[in-house]
């Protein structure tokens, strides 16, 4: 999810391994050591290990840890990777690495202040990540603002890559230090929000308690022509006990009674919004997705006209996943810590899925295993391989994840390519 679920994934102690010998998974072919053919072609889809590594990085460690456990040093063996994400951190990079080409634009971070984001572009489809502008990368450590946090810097970001041609852009949402409803995003690309005196609201998602009156006739007009994709991994409305102050506030500093404060303007926010456009407003107010990223979801749906679709899923197939997938016999995917979030929509379950239907196996390395066999097996992981099992002490085990990693992708080497 990546705020939480959203976006703070830590690796700590746990880890059971799970599998061993010729077990099967439904839907997909095994085989046991000795028994049959290894696999010939690999393909690594992993996500990153926040706090530790890239998904690039987590790529290149299992490439040479195959390599050093694979027999003749690999000879014969063919490793493809394939970086990925579900929306969060880490989504531009992943398109970067699958062939993008990333642009570079100074914004408004999410404390006011200028920052500098990335967004990727191929042809006329762009990649945008709003935690490049409005994420909690951008704030100081220990420092929260989360009544006056503002999405800005991601409708300029937006404005960004409309200006570099792009009429497709998979609008990727989460890691955000923002509870602003996605106000501010609008603002910057046009729309007007205003209190009962005619003066701008003030930025952050506590003043749209003073909202008066909302104007999205100024909206950008090329976001008319615009396929936008709401790319999440989160599923919450914008208000309520599961919306985005309740369930995501306290990630950002929000103190029991800054997430009531958030919750009451969000849902008086939505309200002068259904005077302004209609009752498609407080219908995008319970869509799904609608809470992703402070709210920006409902933001990016009533004002944008997003579609919303599964961050990995929408992204595995701007990166090219499907095709990728030809020739395979063995797929590494994983993350930093693999648990129950990873089974709802996060980058190891959607690469799991996809591989599975095509009778690919798969296996997953992590930080930190908190799924029994059995979760494992139901998403289609046949084993997964922490690197809490090499080092139990979750504070080395980050600083020296790379090494670690290595070392477990020549564990996997053994298990799975002799």
């Amino acid at each position: 999810m990546t705020e939480a679920s959203e976006d703070s994934k830590t690796e700590s102690t746990a880890g059971t391994r799970t599998g061993t010998g010729s077990e099967t998974v439904a839907g997909t072919r095994t085989w046991a050591q000795g028994q049959a053919t290894p696999p010939k072609r690999v393909l690594i889809a992993a996500d990153k290990f926040k706090g530790s590594l890239t998904a690039v990085e987590v790529a290149e460690r299992v490439t040479a840890g195959l390599r050093r456990g694979a027999p003749r040093g690999g000879e014969g063996l063919r490793i493809a990777a394939l970086p990925v994400a579900d929306g969060g951190d880490g989504t531009v990079d992943a398109a970067v690495a699958a062939g993008f080409e990333r642009r570079g634009a100074r914004v408004t971070g999410p404390l006011g202040a200028p920052v500098t984001a990335s967004y990727a572009l191929r042809g006329t489809t762009a990649v945008v990540e709003m935690a490049e502008a409005s994420g909690l990368r951008h704030l100081p450590d220990g420092v929260f603002a989360p009544l006056t946090a503002t999405t800005y810097g991601s409708g300029e970001l937006l404005r960004a890559a409309l200006d570099a041609g792009a009429r497709t852009i998979v609008f990727g949402v989460g890691g955000s230090a923002t509870t602003d409803g996605g106000a501010g995003m609008l603002s910057a690309l046009g729309a007007r929000f205003l209190r009962e005196d005619g003066t701008p609201v003030a930025p952050g998602g506590g003043p749209l308690c003073d909202l008066a009156t909302a104007d999205l006739s100024g909206l950008d007009p090329r976001l008319a022509d615009t396929e936008t994709v709401l790319a999440s991994d989160v599923d919450n409305p914008l208000t309520g006990p599961k919306g985005a102050a309740a369930v995501y506030g306290p990630q950002k500093g929000a103190a029991e009674d800054d997430v009531a404060a958030l919750d009451a303007a969000l849902a008086h926010y939505a309200r002068v919004l259904e005077r302004a456009v209609g009752a498609t407003a407080a219908e995008c107010a319970l869509a799904p997705g609608a809470g992703a990223a402070g709210g920006i979801g409902f933001g990016a749906l009533v004002g944008l006209g997003a579609t919303f679709r599964s961050g990995i899923e929408v992204m595995l197939d701007v990166l090219g996943f499907p095709a990728a997938l030809e020739g395979t016999d063995l797929v590494i995917t994983g993350e930093g810590s693999l648990d129950e979030q990873t089974l709802h929509g996060k980058a190891p379950a959607g690469v799991a899925a996809a591989a599975r239907a095509r009778g690919i196996e798969v296996v997953a390395v992590c930080g930190r295993l908190a799924l029994a066999p059995a979760a494992l097996g139901n998403a289609g992981i046949r084993r997964a391989y922490a690197l809490t099992d090499l080092e139990p002490d979750p504070t080395r085990c980050i600083a020296e994840a790379g090494p670690l990693l290595e070392r477990t992708a020549h564990r996997l080497a053994a298990d799975f390519l002799t």
